[in-house]
């Protein structure tokens, strides 16, 4: 089987949760794999399908629990801004597949020519946000992973020092890189000027450590990072700032 694509379900009724039903089981096999999410699933959704005329539905985009990074598409009803598709009744599943494979087909992989020489580039599912954390303790790290989990950003890898850093972002395009104040190896302002200088730049830095200062935060602010946090983290303060990735 391959590796799940994540589908949230919000209200629709018996027949049209049959269609979904089938649509997903003929995935099974294939690529992307389509598979209906539930809160005890050991990923959190790479995408929500919203039946906008249900009270299930306007419940979900009206809670301030929705996620706002998660790729939204609606059925009926007034769409939200933020939708990524809308489809009116009777649905079109057979558009509907060729709009999730239209987001969710990886790519072939990418033969990439680094300074090893060595290995391909690790495609994803377009859609799908990637994340670096680079010089954070353990227990740091675990708690941004969960974080970002919630933030249905769920494709997290982490590196101890600025050379791994550099290594992984020379394979990979991030979205999001988080950089420990305390690097141990290198100047981490040095880091975040060569992530800003990259030909494809990565889109969110942010700057982490158990000692800020008004110094620290004008520096992340002039490279034109995303914001700083505070270790140990407050919980609002990561949220708003996942927010803005």
């Amino acid at each position: 089987m391959a590796t799940p694509t994540w589908v949230k379900v919000v209200g629709f009724d018996d027949a049209e949760r049959h269609s979904l039903n089938t649509l997903f089981r003929l995935s099974e096999r294939m690529s992307p794999s389509y598979v209906l999410w539930a809160p005890e699933c050991p990923s959190q959704p790479h995408v929500a399908l919203i039946d906008l005329d249900s009270y299930e539905g306007g419940l979900e985009i009206a809670s301030p629990r929705f996620n706002p990074n998660l790729k939204l598409i609606c059925v009926g009803g007034k769409p939200p801004a933020h939708a990524w598709r809308t489809f009116t009744r009777p649905v079109d599943w057979s558009a509907m597949l060729r709009v999730l494979d239209g987001l969710f087909a990886a790519k072939s992989d990418v033969d990439i020519d680094v300074e090893t020489g060595e290995g391909a580039e690790r495609t994803v599912p377009p859609g799908v946000k990637l994340s670096l954390l680079v010089g954070l303790a353990r227990q740091d790290r675990l708690y941004l992973r969960a974080r970002l989990a919630l933030a249905g950003m769920t494709d997290v890898e982490d590196v101890d020092t600025a050379a791994d850093a550099a290594a992984k972002v020379s394979k990979r395009q991030y979205d999001l890189v988080v950089i420990s104040l305390e690097l141990i190896d290198a100047d981490p302002w040095a880091l975040v000027q060569t992530l800003k200088n990259m030909p494809t730049p990565v889109r969110s830095i942010i700057i982490a450590t158990d000692a800020p200062s008004w110094r620290a935060m004008e520096m992340a602010e002039h490279l034109g990072c995303t914001g700083m946090l505070e270790i140990p983290f407050d919980p609002q303060q990561v949220v708003e700032l996942l927010q803005k990735v």
